[in-house]
């Protein structure tokens, strides 16, 4: 089909219909669409449909999002709207209904409305950063930890044993043999291993993302503590490796360390300028080649925002996926109008929220579901 096909332009916007419901419909996955279609009758509506479901969809929880959408959109037919997918982490909620059962009355005072109602560890995970307390966040402190555990994967190079591999295990089956006289009765495979891919978080401590800098600076001291391979930088007015501030076991060390190693905490926004020092100095040591990149800001560029522009599109080049989370997005009403935000959104594969816990399982979510380069 050609680019300016109305079908291609049709498949396009319904790609976005089925990322605003929560499906992982990247550039790759509509790519994957269109080609199916070229393959099929499109005057028979079921060809139609089992081309795009085989392709846009990955998981069978998806489905019923998928359907109601395609009825929608291809049909017209009047359908209840379907509500956002968010991906549930077991881990998370297994530990909120442990803490649910003890009680909430331990460690919260009786004026603490927190306490009325089902559950105050629910009610915790939807209240916005910027309104919490010293107490809640300590609570909050052990629910990131859970959510920084899933992270993005990747095949490694070294293989494993694996019944369901692809390649033959030469050297176990030979040995497997001898017990049989030498007969390879049973066959054994490998597979590549999944380890955890590279993830550099860049995070905006100016003084608009001031009330949600020490809630995402705990965050990101629990992705620095999931495992290796992951690099943490704040910026405001000019770059700051934190990886090693965050390396500590303790929260609050971690987190005083980082306020006296950023000397511009609190201070104006050059977010382009902070990308370039980030892409010259860092990125010239391959840092975020295949990686995932996650930038959390909220767009404000006091600066020219076509440098952003021209420094997101460097990242993106390198990267293996590229997610902006910006805090402000939590508000229904928000729209991008920042200059810097727009001139980043171009080069972003997913565009998320970061105000609350429930926006950061959403993004644990995604991070851990990339399967194709650019397809988060």
């Amino acid at each position: 089909m050609a680019t300016g096909d109305p079908i291609v332009r049709h498949v396009v916007t319904f790609g976005r219909v089925l990322r605003e419901v929560g499906l992982e419909v990247g550039p790759g996955r509509v790519i994957d669409g269109l080609r199916a279609l070229d393959a099929v009758d499109l005057t028979r509506q079921e060809d139609v449909y089992f081309a795009l479901r085989q392709t846009l969809v990955s998981r069978q929880d998806e489905l019923d999002l998928f359907d109601r959408a395609f009825l929608a959109w291809f049909l017209r037919a009047p359908v209840i709207p379907p509500q956002r997918l968010v991906k549930p982490v077991p881990q998370l909620q297994r530990l909120a209904d442990t803490l649910a059962d003890k009680g909430s009355g331990e460690e919260v005072g009786g004026d603490d409305p927190l306490e009325l109602g089902a559950s105050g560890q629910e009610l915790l995970r939807e209240k916005d950063f910027g309104e919490m307390s010293a107490d809640e966040f300590r609570r909050v402190r052990r629910l990131m930890l859970e959510i920084a555990r899933r992270r993005p994967q990747r095949s490694s190079r070294r293989r494993t044993a694996d019944p369901r591999g692809e390649l033959l295990d030469m050297r176990r089956m030979i040995r497997k043999s001898l017990r049989t006289g030498g007969d390879a009765v049973d066959r054994a495979f490998r597979t590549r291993k999944r380890v955890p891919r590279k993830l550099v978080v860049l995070c905006d401590v100016s003084g608009s993302m001031d009330s949600y800098a020490r809630a995402l600076l705990l965050f990101l001291h629990a992705v620095v503590g999931s495992g290796s391979g992951v690099e943490a930088f704040a910026f405001g007015t000019r770059l700051s490796r934190l990886t090693p501030d965050l390396g500590t076991r303790d929260p609050e060390a971690a987190l005083e360390k980082c306020t006296a190693a950023v000397v511009d905490w609190g201070s104006g926004t050059r977010i382009g300028a902070s990308l370039k020092e980030f892409n010259d100095t860092w990125g010239k040591r391959a840092l975020s080649r295949g990686a995932v990149v996650v930038v959390v800001s909220d767009g404000w560029e006091r600066e020219d925002p076509a440098l952003v522009g021209r420094e997101m599109a460097k990242i993106g080049r390198a990267a293996y996926a590229v997610v902006w989370v910006n805090p402000l997005k939590g508000n229904p009403e928000y729209q991008p109008l920042a200059g810097g935000m727009r001139a980043a959104l171009p080069h972003v594969d997913r565009f998320l929220a970061g105000h609350n816990l429930r926006s950061l399982e959403e993004l644990a979510a995604v991070l851990a579901g990339i399967e194709r380069r650019h397809a988060a």
